[in-house]
């Protein structure tokens, strides 16, 4: 069975209608879920909410309640690569909380999340996805190059709990880490996925640029960006699901 994620209402409706899952949702707490199957697969889909609390939250739900083997996330994330244009779709190869560490002498150091962060070595880059999500992405890249209209690749995708309007940051992100994306929920389903020992499959299009604009673009390309991650995420399952079967 697989896990799906998504954050805002948006994404759920793009998921809900690329999948075609209609049944009522049941609620968990704060995390509404939706059964469902697609492509021969069992799913279930929540809607997590914004952030790394309700992303960890939904995440370990799945995992334990629902029993989930893998989890998959789409929706939307802000660019930090100018090679990137907005709609372009990226399949997270490495993932980072970056905004966990410690601050001394009105400095803030980033280290990786979940480890005491007091004499901890700074984070320096991402950490890499497992070899079987790699593999998987590397198959979807293929099978999509060209289809969406939109760039698709893979990258790395940095996490933090705010919404990046500020282009100084996101060019000091980008030189840092390395990294193509930032958003407000991967990292922290990478550190759940990972403590479950499940793979994690994080899709996300870039509806901005991260910048001094990137309030206004959001919102205008938002709905855009969501369907091409719904997309992604059917023929993900098409891959893994004849994977299984193979």
């Amino acid at each position: 069975m697989y896990g799906i994620l998504c954050a805002t209402p948006e994404e759920l409706e793009a998921i809900r209608e690329r999948l075609r899952i209609d049944p009522p949702a049941e609620q968990h707490g704060p995390t509404r879920v939706w059964r469902g199957r697609h492509e021969g697969a069992e799913l279930v889909l929540a809607q997590m909410g914004i952030g790394k609390v309700n992303a960890a939250a939904a995440a370990t739900l799945l995992l334990s309640l629902f029993e989930v083997e893998a989890l998959i996330c789409s929706g939307v994330a802000g660019g930090l690569s100018a090679e990137l244009p907005v709609g372009s779709v990226l399949l997270a190869e490495r993932l980072a909380i970056h905004d966990f560490g410690v601050v001394a002498g009105r400095r803030f150091t980033a280290t990786a999340s979940g480890q005491i962060p007091i004499g901890a070595p700074a984070l320096s880059e991402l950490f890499p996805v497992r070899a079987e999500v790699a593999e998987a992405f590397a198959a979807l890249e293929a099978t999509l190059n060209g289809r969406l209209g939109h760039r698709i690749q893979r990258g790395g995708i940095v996490t933090a709990d705010y919404f990046l309007n500020c282009a100084e940051t996101r060019d000091e992100l980008r030189r840092k880490f390395a990294a193509e994306a930032i958003d407000m929920e991967s990292g922290a389903l990478h550190q759940v996925a990972e403590a479950w020992g499940r793979p994690l499959y994080v899709i996300r299009t870039l509806s901005d640029q991260a910048g001094e604009d990137s309030h206004v673009t959001y919102y205008e390309m938002e709905l855009m960006a969501a369907a091409n991650s719904a997309l992604c995420v059917s023929e993900l399952l098409a891959i893994l699901t004849a994977k299984e079967t193979a």
